[in-house]
C-alpha cells in the first residue's frame, strides 16, 4: 500500500506544480476565473530573481510557483500555511508589481496582460464571507458588470471547502480534494481521484517511497516550522486579547471613578444648595454648571 505526503508542504507542491507545467495548467484552469476562451494552454516559470522576496517568516509559511502563459498573462500561485490580514495586502502588492514590471521592458499600455493570484488558505480568514473561493477584482461600485481588466485576486479557504458541494466544476472539486484528503493519514485514496489522470499523477509524485532521506528531513523541517509559525502567531493573538482586556477593564475603572467623582459633586452640590449658597459659587467649587446645580 502507497503510502502519501501532504501535498500543501513546499516540497511537494513544488514538485508538482512548480516541475510539471501540465499540472499547474489545469490547477490555474481548474481554479481561476477563466472563460471557455481564456484557458492557459501553456507556460513557462519565471526565473529565480523574478520571485516575491519574503521575509523569514513569510519563508517558513508561504509555497509559491509563478509562471506565465503563451499570452504572456502572469500566473502567482501560493499556499499560504498560515493567516494575517496583512496577507492580503503582500498579495496585492506582489500581483501589482508583476502588472507593473510589465511595463519596464516596453510595453504599450494596450499590450498589458493580467495578472492572476491564485491562494491558498490552510487556515481561516475570518473575512465574513461565507463559502471557500473569494475572488477580487476591480469594479464599478454600482455597475459590477464593469471591471477594469488587470488584476485577480482568488484566495480559497481550504478548511471550508467540503467535497459534497458539486456546483463548482468537476477539476476544482477534484485539485481541492486531493489538497485537502492526502496526507501522511491516507490510508485509502477515493476512486475519483485515481481515475483523473492529472490528480492520479500528482499522487504519484507524492508518494513516500519517490523521495530520498534528504528531503524527508528537509519535509519534516518545514512542518516544524510551520507549527513554530502557529504557535508564534497564537502566541501573538493571546497578548493582544489579553491587552484589549486589560484596556477595557482599566477604561471601565476610569468610568467607574469618574462616575463616584460626579455623584460626590453632585452630593456637595446639594448640601450647599441646602444652605442657600449661590449656585455661582457652588459651580465654582465642584466644577459643575449652573444648569446642573439648578436641575438637582
Amino acid at each position: 500500500m502507497a503510502k502519501y505526503l501532504n501535498p500543501k508542504a513546499d516540497l511537494t507542491f513544488k514538485k508538482i506544480f512548480g516541475e510539471h507545467p501540465h499540472l499547474v495548467i489545469s490547477l490555474l484552469n481548474a481554479l481561476l476565473p477563466l472563460k471557455e476562451d481564456e484557458r492557459v494552454e501553456s507556460i513557462e516559470y519565471w526565473p529565480a530573481e523574478k520571485i516575491p522576496r519574503r521575509t523569514e517568516a513569510e519563508k517558513n509559511s508561504i509555497v509559491d510557483v509563478c509562471c506565465r502563459d503563451n499570452h504572456k498573462r502572469e500566473f502567482i500561485v501560493e499556499m499560504q500555511m498560515t493567516w494575517t490580514e496583512s496577507f492580503k495586502k503582500r498579495v496585492l502588492l506582489n500581483a501589482s508589481k508583476a502588472y507593473v514590471a510589465q511595463s519596464e521592458v516596453g510595453e504599450a499600455y494596450q499590450l498589458l496582460q493580467p495578472v492572476y493570484a491564485l491562494n491558498f488558505v490552510n487556515a481561516p480568514m475570518n473575512i465574513g464571507a461565507d463559502g471557500y473561493y473569494h475572488h477580487y477584482q476591480l469594479v464599478h461600485q454600482e455597475k459590477s458588470d464593469e471591471v477594469i481588466d488587470g488584476l485577480q485576486l482568488v484566495f480559497i479557504e481550504l478548511p471550508k471547502f467540503q467535497p459534497h458541494s458539486f456546483s463548482e466544476k468537476k477539476m476544482q472539486v477534484l485539485w481541492l480534494r486531493f489538497l485537502t484528503e492526502i496526507n501522511e493519514n491516507t490510508l485509502e485514496v477515493p476512486a475519483e481521484l485515481l481515475e483523473n489522470p492529472d490528480v492520479s499523477e500528482a499522487l504519484k509524485i507524492v508518494e513516500v517511497a519517490a523521495y530520498t532521506p534528504e528531503e524527508m528531513r528537509a519535509y519534516d523541517k518545514f512542518w516544524d516550522a510551520i507549527s513554530t509559525r502557529k504557535t508564534e502567531l497564537l502566541d501573538y493573538e493571546l497578548k493582544l486579547e489579553q491587552a484589549k482586556a486589560e484596556a477595557d477593564e482599566a477604561k471601565a475603572e476610569a468610568e467607574e471613578a469618574k462616575a463616584k467623582l460626579k455623584q460626590k459633586d453632585a452630593d456637595t452640590a446639594r448640601k450647599l444648595k441646602a444652605i442657600h449658597l449661590p449656585a455661582k459659587q457652588i459651580a465654582e467649587i465642584t466644577g459643575l454648571t449652573v444648569e446642573q446645580i439648578e436641575a438637582l
